[in-house]
């Protein structure tokens, strides 16, 4: 089935594959700093519209029937900032989990918070915990913020949950990410990044193994429904093979012609 819709910015109807939405879109948000700092801004203000960022992106991919949202926010490597611009990051995530927690009960989304938390602030934690409590119950998509995240060292976390002389499975590794409190299933459909930036910076690493990525050289604060249509739309014609093949006609003769494609049916 094929339905019609409007791409961002085109003016006429085209086909459009009628697929379903990634399970699971995970997004490094890159650019704040930098969209700030061509406006001839303090950083923390480009961090700031960067939260109305979050929210827009939130709401769409609310709307568009995606299940995990991850949001990479503070890498473990971004301690390495100066002292001033991550006390205004630890406190604008602070003012984000106490204000928009109610819009995410409202709109049935579950928050949760990945990575570590020795090292944030108790007034940090104490609103990560308050922000996950309230929106236990949400079922129509999970909000995942990772902050003081590292793929690298959430697998070794994970590692250290499994019993040890058992070989683990795969999935056993994706179910210890999640009791750890720093990923988990599902495994990442499409991973975005924003600002220009062709890398993935130690994000979501295990479970990103198949994602389809997908660079934008938008700075985040810029990043709107839109850009994430568009995104959507590329992922829509990938072709998923998680590392075989697409199906391969067989041909078979016939007597009024010669050979003659016909598809090849599981048995």
């Amino acid at each position: 089935m094929r339905i019609e819709r409007t791409r961002p910015g085109d003016g006429a109807k085209r086909p459009y594959p009628s697929v379903a939405p990634p399970r699971h879109l995970a997004v490094i948000m890159d650019g704040n700093g930098r969209w700030a700092t061509r406006r001839g801004l303090p950083r923390a203000v480009g961090h700031r519209e960067g939260a109305k960022a979050v929210r827009r992106i939130v709401e769409s991919a609310r709307r568009r029937g995606i299940g995990t949202l991850t949001l990479f926010a503070f890498s473990a490597d971004n301690w390495k900032r100066p002292e001033a611009e991550v006390a205004a990051l630890m406190n604008l995530f602070e003012r984000y989990l106490a204000g928009e927690a109610r819009r995410c009960v409202a709109n049935g989304i579950r928050l949760r918070v990945i990575g570590r938390r020795d090292r944030l602030g108790p007034a940090l934690v104490a609103a990560i915990t308050a922000a996950e409590a309230l929106t236990a119950d949400g079922e129509a998509m999970e909000l995942r913020i990772a902050v003081d995240y590292s793929g690298r060292d959430a697998i070794l976390t994970a590692v250290a949950l499994l019993p040890c002389g058992i070989p683990p499975t795969r999935q056993d590794l994706l179910a210890a990410l999640g009791r750890a409190g720093c990923g988990g299933p599902p495994e990442v459909d499409l991973l975005l990044r924003t600002g220009g930036e062709h890398r993935i910076s130690d994000f979501l690493l295990w479970e990103s193994a198949y994602a389809e990525v997908w660079f934008s050289d938008r700075l985040w604060p810029d990043v709107a429904d839109p850009d994430l249509a568009e995104a959507l739309d590329w992922f829509s014609r990938r072709e998923r093979r998680f590392g075989g093949l697409p199906p391969t006609p067989a041909v078979s003769l016939v007597a009024s012609g010669g050979p003659r494609e016909e598809p090849v049916h599981a048995a």
